[in-house]
């Protein structure tokens, strides 16, 4: 061994990244491919975003050469998972390789551009590459050469190629329609709105417009790699070493040589997927890679079976099991395999598929108790598994190494092998015996990165009995996992009950007892009855279709997965599966805008400015800021207690850790100083906690290391050492925070007035609801890029700050508060956000404050980019409510007085909080209730301080008002519509309500646009095929709502500056900051509308001429906070001030020159005015008027969903929006808002819980369990109109907010659920025969799947098949 080491020990790691070669003889083995990228070279297009393989930021294309197939194998992968050292001898092709603005940009990124699918950016690269891999993969099928400009993939693959890859600005549909663009298959007028074609255009006419799609343009793998491909590999890094044996005999003499006692950590590796789950809080001395023995990367088929090595990929053992490339008899049990390969479709993304290995999940499985699909499935059927441990060869079924004792680091799994199943056979009389084997899975999302609640899979070798319809069992494997349990598991004792016996109801009951008793979660699961109901509903699916005819009814068929074997056969007598529960996608949308040519080019949907920078990974965030010399990085160290001393902070680290320099706490704070992470108008917070950390997740302090990887991983480490001796308990609720009168005052400008007389309103109420309760839980933002900042030290006791902030001036006042320093010592410099949603507002303070304090204690430039655990611990989000209501109202659903208890949690410091009042009751307005009275409370808790999201206050106060309107139609046992129509406001009622913010009554557009939004959505005729749909489908039920909002917005004063160079370019700067939401895009369009005045020869460029430049608070000043939905209408205002002086001081010049030339052009006017020293810069702080500065958005919107009754899914089936934007300053934009806004309204109504555990802590603290949407869970059909509600003498151009109020109508979709469990609810009394209420439905936020299918009942399955036996 050591002679192997000494003549390896000059190893070489040797790959490309975009052509360009590199080589390496040092490299820790710990470094990862993203790591690599990002701080060696100049590439900054792959982002970190989650650190876990779980949103697809930071995926990229890995390409491997065949030398004897003399083959290029391309696939993406995620590079944050991906070892460095895993690559030797291959190429990496990122965004930029693709395509840039020097050597133009690829076609992907021109049409992600184009079709306005990038907002934000910084999931755009990932995207891309994500796309890039299916489309090449496409084009090296077999398949048929598509038309000219297109390429060999489909519109369903286009889709599904981007299902693991997160966005948070977009909704999803745009980036779907740029994907489908390229498809061979797709229909030209399926797709959206796009800057390429316009209106009324030919199919071929659009087809010439779009940037072009050559096949094989981009070389992913270089000639001069070819000829450097390495077999073995061994890096020797001051005492971390790799190693690349390629037998087994070599691996066995490798792990023999290893002494753990003396300290040694080996780690076995194929794909390094598992880091992604579990976290690796120190790295190994010694890895060794797999992926070059021969024995465990075999694929072999024999008449027996399939054998597949334990180094095979998830992908290609999908390949493999599929038979692609091969030809393969149906006859010879390939369906069985088949089915395990489909529903390995659906395990992880493809980016994660295409490098973790079928026996690295395996070992999870076995080893950390990994709630493994691929294990269940793989168990059922029958699969053998060979082992390697301590020396010695063994075969082992799949059940006994599962149950065996927990591998250590010398077993190794080198193959598994899953036998044939006997030859199926129609569905007939004959007795010949029969297969039936079918998979199962409940997860958060269909596709990408989901754990399933529960899995399972079933194998059943059954025949038919003299009379047809009856079918008995010989033989059963019936498999169960992910359910909270150490490993899958068969249920033997059912298995036993079963076999021999014919399916019957009675007997389907009695196994179902069974596997009651044996799916029992273990405690501490989450949601365990639920899992435990999905078990039988997965057995109920499956012998469904076995029962005997005569006892059920013909319309009694099965929405599930019903794919059986037998439903293959022509003369299948059961249905197939439903369409809703397809994963094939194909979603569809309509755009319906006007454009205005009034005050070109603003109200153009002219694209995003900079779009195609971000989709080649070319824009520069934070992050992507090349690193200062000696900078030094930061990572928090975080309290996990509420309310205790802190005592002292170590690590446990042997031998010490590397690269730490220092922690940075309060006590570091200059003298002049103060302890101040953040502050608002109603107060401040401190960076670090002093003596005594008050709430779990406080910052206690900041690791200071030479690599942001070594701050992590010394944050990680860190033991604190607590007391709470004499300390009084923590405020954990608002419950507690009343009891102990822990509130936050609400300044009376803010504190709402009640409208009109309660205790009249109640005396004319023909009926009451009393004090129903209603709790409301809080939203993580899951902005893209986590909070992150850079501090560089400048002269005379200056500090420069680059901050992904939405208030970069605020943050500098906090900076120099705690530094002691002038506020003009400190400049803030912020250019773009990857994602904000009110989270990089206040929450993004503390962060640029760290950042400062350790750049001044050290005199080094400090960087933080805080990881996503942190930054989810640390983020506070959405404000968690109690509501109790009361509320009268007539006979017909006319409501007279509603009265409203809120509790709202604020946590441990006032923040915004002050403000959720008056938000609460902006929103809650939007009805006439008659009269209007409340008593809301902002509790201080000992919980990390909850902040402005998206629509604070407002997103609960949708779901308040449509609650009350929900309980009201359920207590008089009417359609909900009615009551809502009964309670729209009347433009009176309005003004009433809204005193004088309601404008003229032409503004008022709510009445016209729910009736035109009922026409064009067919609601009345869906609401009839629904009620059809519902009495005919036992295990589906449909519901579809439609709602209105009334969302209230004001105008804050905001400055501007416009530049003229010399050479007439335009540079612009503005008090805002570009989010995603495109204000640099209107503020351009706005430049370019407001100089055109002029009426220059050749002015109509002008839109190219202009750049909008990085936020600067030293150069512009009163920059105040990006929120609140005006933010752009503002600064386009204040940006047209300044072009009307500027066209003013030029005027007379251009009309002397008129008289002299005829004709000026723009060039001739600035060169005249540079001579004649006409100042060509103005700036302006506009501040509205006080009579304007508020306004009221209208909108409505019809969604339809359908929810399964046995796993509680919920599919959204269709929406229908049409939201009124005034004049718009930009289509586009604004669609994408509204579009992007409502999607995420669906994360916080059905999918998004922020969980904490006993003490506050946050415990949703990745991908893995805190789930956004996407695309496969967003509306099947989403259509949205723009309405163009004429002029508005008041607004800027017209034009009316877009950012948050869209987001209010995802309650829509909660409310339709809502009515599909009251269908639900219904069905299942009847069942029981019983006289329970089934109208007033409870339905949590966010009605996820558990929720779902508890109100649907859990004994659903028991329940109906009592009903058969009655």
């Amino acid at each position: 061994m050591e002679n192997n080491k000494e003549k390896n020990n000059n190893s070489k790691l040797v790959f490309a990244i975009n052509g360009e070669r590199f080589e390496l003889s040092k490299i820790h083995p710990s470094t990862s491919l993203l790591e690599f990228i990002r701080t060696q070279t100049r590439y900054k297009g792959t982002k970190l975003s989650c650190g876990e393989g779980g949103c697809g930021a930071c995926v990229v294309l890995l390409s491997k050469y065949d030398p004897v197939l003399k083959q290029v194998e391309d696939f993406s992968v995620s590079s944050c998972l991906t070892l460095l050292c895993s690559i030797n001898g291959c190429s990496v092709t990122t965004t930029e390789g693709i395509g840039n603005s020097k050597d133009g940009f690829h076609s992907i990124h021109e049409r992600f551009a184009g079709f306005h699918a990038s907002q934000c950016g910084f999931c755009t690269p990932g995207m891309c590459m994500s796309f890039f891999s299916a489309l090449i993969n496409a084009e090296k099928t077999q398949r048929n050469d598509p038309p000219s400009g297109f390429s060999k993939l489909t519109m369903s693959e286009a889709e599904k190629s981007i299902a693991g890859n997160l966005c948070r600005c977009t909704g999803y549909r745009p980036i779907a329609d740029a994907c489908k663009s390229f498809a061979g298959d797709v229909d030209m007028e399926d797709l959206g709105l796009n800057s390429f074609w316009g209106r009324g255009d030919s199919t071929d006419v659009k087809i010439s417009k779009l940037p072009s799609y050559t096949q094989n343009k981009v070389c992913t793998f270089p000639e001069f790699l070819k000829s450097e491909i390495q077999s073995k590999t061994l890096f020797d890094t001051e005492g971390c070493c790799w190693y690349a044996p390629d037998s087994v005999e070599d691996l066995e003499t490798i792990l023999d040589s290893v002494n753990v006692d003396n300290g040694g950590h080996i780690k076995l590796v194929v794909g390094n997927t598992g880091t992604g789950y579990y976290k690796e809080l120190e790295p190994h001395n010694k890895y060794i890679d797999l992926r070059n023995i021969p024995e465990l990367s075999v694929i072999n088929r024999d008449s027996t079976g399939i054998e597949i090595g334990a180094a095979v990929t998830i992908s290609k053992a999908i390949q493999a099991l599929k038979g692609e490339g091969e030809s393969i008899s149906e006859s010879t049990g390939n369906l069985v395999l088949t089915k395990i390969a489909e529903h390995m479709n659906k395990v992880a993304s493809k980016f994660i598929r295409n490098t973790a290995s079928l026996g690295g999940n395996l070992v999870m499985a076995q080893r950390n108790q990994f709630p493994s699909d691929i294990a269940t499935i793989l168990l059922a059927a029958g699969t053998m598994v060979d082992i390697q441990r301590g020396g010695k060869r063994l075969k082992l079924t799949l059940d006994e190494f599962l149950e065996g004792p927990t591998s250590d680091f010398k077993t190794v799994i080198l193959s598994v092998k899953i036998p044939y199943w006997d030859p199926r056979s129609n569905f007939s009389s004959e007795n010949k015996p029969q297969i039936k084997f079918e998979t199962y899975r409940a997860a958060p999302r269909p596709l990408g990165s989901a754990l399933a609640f529960l899995n399972a899979a079933f194998l059943a070798q059954f025949s038919t009995g003299q009379a047809s319809d009856v079918v008995v069992l010989q033989k059963i494997r019936l498999v169960f996992g992910a359910y909270g349990t150490k490993h899958a598991i068969r249920a033997k004792k059912a298995e036993e009950f079963l076999t021999g016996k014919p399916v019957g109801v009675n007997i389907l009951s009695e196994a179902i007892h069974l596997i009651r008793d044996t799916i029992v979660p273990e405690e501490g699961t989450s949601s365990p009855a639920y899992r435990s109901s999905l078990a039988v509903s997965f057995l109920f699916e499956f012998f469904h279709p076995m029962l005997e005819a005569d006892m059920l009814n013909p319309n009694d068929t099965l929405h599930g997965y019903m794919n059986t074997l037998e439903t293959s056969e022509p003369n299948n007598k059961f249905k197939p599966i439903h369409q809703s529960k397809c994963s094939s996608l194909l979603l569809s949308a309509k755009q319906m805008v006007e454009f205005s040519g009034q005050y070109h080019p603003v109200g153009q949907p002219t694209k995003k400015s900079g779009a195609e920078l971000q989709a080649s990974g070319e824009a520069v965030f934070v992050d992507d800021i090349p690193s200062p010399k000696d900078c030094l990085h930061g990572a928090f160290i975080n309290s996990t207690k509420p309310m205790a001393w802190v005592k002292g902070i170590e690590f446990r680290s042997f031998p010490p850790l590397d690269g730490v320099l220092k922690v940075i706490s309060f006590k570091d704070i200059p003298e002049k100083g103060e302890n101040i992470g953040c502050k608002t108008i109603f107060g401040s917070e401190p960076l670090f906690a002093d003596d005594i950390t008050t709430f779990a997740g406080q910052p206690l302090g900041l690791v200071v290391a030479d690599t942001q990887k070594h701050a992590d991983m010394a944050a990680n480490l860190a033991v604190v050492d607590y007391d709470t001796e004499n300390l009084k308990p923590p405020i954990l609720s608002v419950e507690e925070a009343v009891e102990r009168s822990s509130f936050f005052e609400v300044p009376p400008i803010l504190n709402p007035k009640p409208v009109g007389d309660f205790s009249k309103g109640m005396a004319e109420a023909d009926h009451k609801i009393l004090s129903a309760e209603i709790k409301l839980g809080s939203q993580y933002y899951f902005y893209m890029e986590t909070q992150t900042a850079l501090a560089i030290p400048d002269e005379d006791n200056c500090m420069v700050i680059y901050s992904s902030i939405q208030c970069p001036e605020n943050a500098g006042i906090v900076v120099a508060r705690c530094l002691g320093v002038p506020n003009h010592n400190v400049r803030v410099i912020t250019r773009r956000v990857g994602g904000g949603f009110g989270g990089k507002a206040i929450r993004a303070m503390p962060v640029a404050a760290a950042c400062a304090l350790a750049a001044h204690k050290l005199c080094r430039p400090v960087r933080i980019y805080v990881n996503r655990k942190t930054d989810m611990i640390m983020a506070g989000g959405r404000h968690p409510m109690k509501i109790n209501y009361s509320v009268g109202f007539k006979s017909d659903g006319k409501i007279t007085a509603l009265h409203l208890d809120i509790l709202i949690n604020a946590g441990i410091s006032e923040d915004i909080s002050p403000m959720l009042p008056h938000n609460i009751l902006g929103i809650v307005r939007q009805y006439n209730w008659g009269a209007l009275s409340f008593d809301m409370k902002v509790c201080k808790t000992n919980l990390s301080s909850k902040s402005a999201m998206r629509a604070p206050g407002e997103v609960q106060a949708s779901y308040i008002a449509e609650a009350v309107i929900e309980h009201v139609a359920s207590y008089l046992s009417i359609e909900t519509t009615l009551v809502r129509n009964k309670n729209i406001h009347t433009y009176d009622s309005l003004k009433f309500f809204y005193s004088g913010n309601t404008g003229d009554p032409l503004e008022y557009t709510l009445p016209s646009i729910l009736d035109k939004l009922v026409k064009s959505s067919c609601f009345h005729e869906r609401f009839v095929a629904i009620k059809c749909f519902n009495s005919s489908n036992k295990w589906s039920k449909k519901g579809i709502s439609c709602v209105p909002i009334v969302h209230e917005v004001m105008l804050r004063p905001t400055p501007g500056k416009v530049s003229i160079l010399g050479d007439g370019s335009v540079v612009v700067e503005v008090g805002g900051i570009e989010l995603g939401q495109g204000l640099w895009t209107k503020v351009k369009q706005m430049t370019a509308f407001g100089l055109s005045s002029i009426g220059c020869v050749g002015g109509g460029d002008l839109l190219k001429r202009i750049r909008v430049i990085q936020a600067d608070t030293l150069s512009i000043v009163q920059g105040g906070f990006t929120a609140g939905s005006t933010t752009s209408e503002a600064n386009c205002e204040a940006v047209r001030l300044c072009c009307n002086t500027l066209v003013e001081r030029l005027t007379s010049l251009k009309e002397s020159l008129l008289e002299k030339m005829g004709s000026v052009s723009w060039e001739t006017l600035i060169i005249q005015a540079t001579q004649q020293a006409v100042n060509l810069s103005a700036s302006t702080y506009y501040v509205p008027e006080v009579t304007s500065m508020q306004y009221l958005n209208y909108g409505a919107a019809v969604s339809e969903v359908e929810i399964d009754l046995l796993t509680g899914s919920t599919t959204i089936l269709r929406t229908d929006i049409i939201y009124d934007c005034g004049q718009s300053l930009n289509p586009a934009v604004d669609l994408g808002q509204i579009e992007g806004a409502f999607v995420q309204g669906i994360g916080f109504y059905m999918l998004e819980e922020y969980i904490t555990n006993s003490d506050g802590l946050v415990t949703s603290d990745g991908t893995w369990t805190y789930k956004i949407p996407t695309i496969d869970t967003i509306p099947k059909q989403f259509n949205v109109e723009i309405l163009s509600s004429g002029h508005h003498q008041k607004r800027v151009l017209s034009s009316k907010a877009s950012g948050e109020p869209p987001l209010l109508l995802a309650v829509s979709v909660h409310c339709a659920i809502r009515q599909a469990v009251r269908e639900a609810r219904k069905q299942l009394i009847s069942w029981s025969g019983t006289n329970e209420s089934y109208s007033m439905v409870n339905l949590d936020v966010p009605a996820t799947m558990p929720v779902v299918k508890e109100l649907c009942g859990l004994d659903n399955v028991d329940r109906y098949l009592q009903s058969l036996l009655k």
